[in-house]
């Protein structure tokens, strides 16, 4: 972290998590942290969280010293240092290179990339109310601080120079991409406006970033806000393992004796699967998909509406029809019709699925006498006994055969096999953590020894922390300015096992596990020189990660790590089999609400949003595409925080699919080969041209030097059991 570009990335990717905390310090220990810190030999501040990284394993961030009241001053104290930095390169007097300009950009902001780390922690790992409020103050402020840089003119000037001059042509492979990267990143953020445009444009980049603030807080503040408890005499159906982590989790809350079920995903899902109180599925299922839509405080439907127009307004002032037009100029799919039609191939088959998968959950009803027509809170419940029914399938029973530990050390396997690496346990406290849950693992070559980095672990949910799951990294692989290596994090939001029991998890957060792995991998298993190259083309930055996933169901991780958690015995195969049958089983229902919201991403940013009420706008789009009436978009908009809560996946949310028809269609080379996903020369062109070089090659270069060609779209309608669409069909 710490570079330029990576700084913008990283204050993207900040102002976009949303749920944090703070606490105000006086003004006058704000001055001393800020003007009484740095020494100008050791570049050495008072404020801990500016400092590089000291300790083992080439430094460590001091997750152990971090206190609240001096992030503040750091972020601020940070800027000002990167703001001289900016100013030395824009002034510089002499003549443009790649070296005075491109790579000093490169090497400005380490400070402030340090306090970004921390700010990083507080933000998605352990917020509370007081991070939150500095986040609310300093959003724009940040906001402004990263407009002022895209829109300083010497600083463009010397980077179109650059771009357009006779050095370039010389310029190794990576050194022309990054080049391009920056001059990119300028000209795609209104580098080029002037006067009252410019000003305009800096404003509206910092009322967003106090929205998406907003909105993320919002969303956190239903799922924390919004916990249903029941008594012993509501946990009909519900597995042992699960009832075990609801007590625990309602002790954890003051409520000893009853049930929580917290307003997550994670506990949703199970409930919603197994619970044989439809009443109660119901309050369940409408608690968590009204998340940012109760009318009170934390409503996010007005939100919504003002980000809309600004990024619209913002996109007019350069010239642009809309939104995603702006948005996907750089991207894979290139414009958004692309994006639509390969989305609206994959519709139909997936809504005429759903109505099968319907019309045998109905079936099952009927048969048992319910007398109930299938509702969006029974279609989890129903699946369920269809899968029963036809594949003789349970998901509790496999969930016996997932622990939480196990898929861990199986994943180490998987990374051993195709990325030569080893993961070392590091004794506890040698590394400093934010939580005594984190665990960290040092990353070596498994021939060399070579230190390639760490790994850290974050698996369970608690307050503070925000749902769902997430890579990142502390500090990215670079050689520019001598090697820097790897500190790469995964985090998720299991539900604790009871103590001294292993932790279950389901199929789905099975592959969840392994698909944030391979975002550990991308990370870990980069050979770049340059910050910049870390950078992501969000249509392509998925695909790794899902691939990954494709090694769980590898017979030589079933055999070796899906063991029953009391009895230690393997897997029967009979219960494997009936896992490979059933792969497809659902996809219906999982591609319909993907889509979905993938679909609406796309039409909130390619409609004019003047007259937009999201929930008017929501319901009337999906009646339009025929949207099955027992389902649900995965992310309905008012907590829909990939596209809301910042601009990572505005407009852009149909990445996860277009990487999923690369990740198809990638397997079935793997497949393919004679050493089936283990295969040497195919994991050998996996590494080299789908990890290492990160964003050093354009990814549809990198893609053909993998494949040999582009990849195909029909891939992934054989992968979910869709039909192929006939030559006379396309």
């Amino acid at each position: 972290m710490g570079k330029l570009k990576t700084t913008l990335t990283a204050a993207a990717v900040l102002l976009a998590l949303g749920a944090c905390s703070e606490q105000k310090a006086e003004q006058n220990e704000q001055t001393a942290a800020i003007d009484n810190t740095m020494t100008d030999q050791s570049k050495s501040y008072d404020n801990i969280l500016l400092n590089e990284y000291e300790g083992p394993y080439g430094g460590v961030p001091a997750f152990d010293q971090m206190k609240l009241e001096d992030l503040k001053p750091a972020l601020e104290k940070g800027m000002d240092l990167q703001r001289k930095e900016i100013a030395e390169i824009a002034n510089n007097p002499e003549p443009p290179t790649f070296e005075n300009t491109i790579v000093a950009m490169e090497r400005a902001g380490q400070e402030l990339g340090n306090v970004f780390t921390y700010y990083g922690i507080w933000s998605a790992n352990m917020s509370s109310p007081e991070f939150r409020e500095i986040q609310a103050e300093m959003s724009p402020v940040l906001s402004s601080f990263f407009t002022e840089i895209t829109q300083n003119e010497k600083l463009f000037e010397r980077v179109k120079a650059v771009y357009e001059g006779e050095e370039y042509k010389n310029l190794g492979t990576e050194e022309q991409r990054i080049t391009w990267l920056t001059y990119n990143n300028f000209a795609h953020n209104g580098a080029a406006l002037e006067g009252e445009k410019k000003q305009r444009y800096a404003e509206i980049n910092k009322e967003l970033a106090s929205l998406y603030t907003q909105f993320s807080t919002n969303i956190l503040a239903d799922e924390e806000g919004y916990v249903t408890y029941i008594t012993e005499d509501q946990l009909d159906g519900l597995p042992d393992s699960f009832v075990k982590a609801a007590a625990a989790a309602a002790e954890s809350r003051g409520e000893k004796g009853k049930y929580a079920i917290t307003n997550t995903r994670s506990s949703m899902d199970p409930f919603l699967t197994y619970s044989t109180d439809r009443e109660l599925r119901e309050k369940v299922w409408r608690t968590y998909y009204n998340r940012g839509d109760n009318a009170d405080e934390s409503d996010n439907n007005d939100i919504i509406k003002q980000i809309l127009k600004l990024r619209h307004e913002r996109v007019q002032l350069q010239g642009y029809d809309n939104y995603a037009e702006w948005r996907l100029e750089d991207r894979m799919a290139k414009n958004p019709e692309n994006a639509m039609d390969l989305m609206m191939k994959v519709w139909p088959a997936a809504i005429a699925r759903v109505e099968e998968e319907v019309a045998d959950m109905q079936k099952i009803a009927d048969e048992e006498g319910a007398d109930i027509t299938i509702k969006p809170w029974d279609y989890r419940f129903y699946a369920e006994k269809v899968r029963q029914a036809k594949y003789d399938l349970d998901s509790n029973e496999v969930k016996q055969y997932l622990q939480l530990d196990k898929l861990r050390d199986a994943m180490f396997y998987v990374a051993g096999r195709l990325f030569n690496f080893e993961f070392k346990a590091v004794p506890e406290g040698e590394v400093p953590v934010w939580n005594e849950d984190v665990k960290v693992w040092e990353v070596l070559d498994k021939d060399s020894k070579e230190h390639i980095g760490l790994w850290y672990l974050d698996p369970f949910a608690r307050q503070g922390k925000r749902s769902g799951a997430w890579a990142t990294t502390y500090r990215s692989y670079t050689t520019f300015d001598g090697k820097e290596t790897v500190l790469s994090s995964n985090n998720s939001n299991f539900v604790k096992g009871p103590e001294g029991e292993p932790t279950l998890i389901s199929w789905d957060d099975a592959e969840t596990y392994f698909h944030e792995f391979g975002h550990a991998l991308h990370f870990l298993s980069s050979d770049v020189k340059y910050p910049t190259s870390h950078s992501g083309v969000r249509d392509y930055t998925e695909f790794q990660s899902q691939l990954l996933e494709r090694w769980l169901t590898t017979d030589e991780v079933i055999n070796q790590y899906l063991v029953h958690y009391q009895t230690g015995e393997p897997i029967p195969d009979e219960l494997v089999n009936k896992i490979k049958k059933a792969a497809t089983f659902n996809e219906g229902f999982k591609t319909t609400e993907y889509l979905a919201s993938a679909i609406m991403d796309l039409k909130y940013h390619t409609t004019d949003p003047a007259n937009i009420d999201p929930d008017t706008f929501e319901r009337e789009e999906l009646k339009k595409l025929n949207m099955p009436e027992e389902i649900v978009m995965r992310h309905r908009s008012p907590h829909f925080g990939h596209v809301f809560s910042g601009e990572g996946y505005a407009a852009a949310y149909y990445g996860y699919m277009w990487a999923e028809v690369l990740t198809a269609d990638a397997s079935e080379a793997f497949a393919q080969a004679p050493g089936g996903f283990y295969d040497k020369e195919v994991g050998d062109r996996l590494v080299k041209y789908l990890f290492s070089v990160r964003n050093a090659m354009d990814p549809a270069e990198a893609y053909q030097k993998f494949r040999g060609r582009d990849a195909d779209v029909e891939a992934l309608m054989r992968d979910r059991g869709f039909p192929v669409p006939k030559d006379d069909d396309k």
